[in-house]
């Protein structure tokens, strides 16, 4: 089975058909008011009941309270969440949903944690000071790599666009891509040409399989 692609920061029905068009297997919806890219549980809502059940919906928090996650996951539908911030394990263990938790890698130390961590998958992204995630920057691959070691699901993020896609799969043999600013024209507005390469150039290249079924 091909990486699994989750196309985040969608804003749009339009974008949203688009990405699935394209072959994405998620959809990753900003619940991050700071971002460019947020939503509203009930715009969320309305692009959500639209999409078909194949389709992860993935909500993204970055230091939410957990009334707030529950909230958003009622109204809007979500069956899978991730967790942007400095969320901790007991944080993340407290929901029934799939959870996935995102880390800010620099270097090395950046690693330590992770094994602390019980989640479905861990989302490995480039470390930018103040922007937790969706900065279009790339990180250092290895490091990926070596956090594979854990066993668990890795999903890297970070810099990817149709250009580099390939390279990603064939060097790090990830669970999946998270991607945002590499297939948008502007912050928040997908471009599907854009998608239909980098999921085409991915999904030629690699095996995987788990949590996006």
């Amino acid at each position: 089975m091909s990486v699994r692609i989750k196309i985040c920061g969608i804003t749009s029905i339009v974008d949203a058909i688009a990405a699935i068009g394209a072959g994405a297997d998620a959809l990753g919806f900003m619940f991050y008011e700071k971002s460019p890219r947020f939503l509203s549980n009930e715009k969320a809502k309305e692009i959500i009941r639209e999409l078909p059940s194949h389709v992860a919906k993935v909500g993204v928090f970055v230091d939410a309270n957990v009334d707030t996650v529950n909230r958003t996951v009622e109204t809007a539908g979500l069956d899978t969440l991730q967790f942007h911030g400095v969320e901790s394990p007991d944080f993340c263990a407290k929901f029934q949903q799939n959870t996935i938790k995102a880390f800010r890698v620099k270097n090395h130390e950046s690693l330590e944690q992770l094994s602390d961590y019980n989640t479905k998958a861990l989302l490995l992204d480039s470390y930018v000071k103040g922007i937790p995630g969706g900065t279009g920057e790339k990180f250092n691959w290895n490091l990926a790599i070596e956090a594979k070691r854990l066993g668990k699901p890795i999903i890297l993020a970070g810099g990817l666009t149709p250009d580099n896609a390939s390279d990603a799969v064939n060097q790090v043999a990830p669970f999946g891509l998270d991607v945002s600013s590499g297939v948008e024209s502007t912050p928040g507005i997908k471009e599907k040409s854009k998608m239909i390469s980098l999921i085409t150039n991915a999904k030629s290249s690699s095996i995987s399989e788990g949590l996006w079924n």
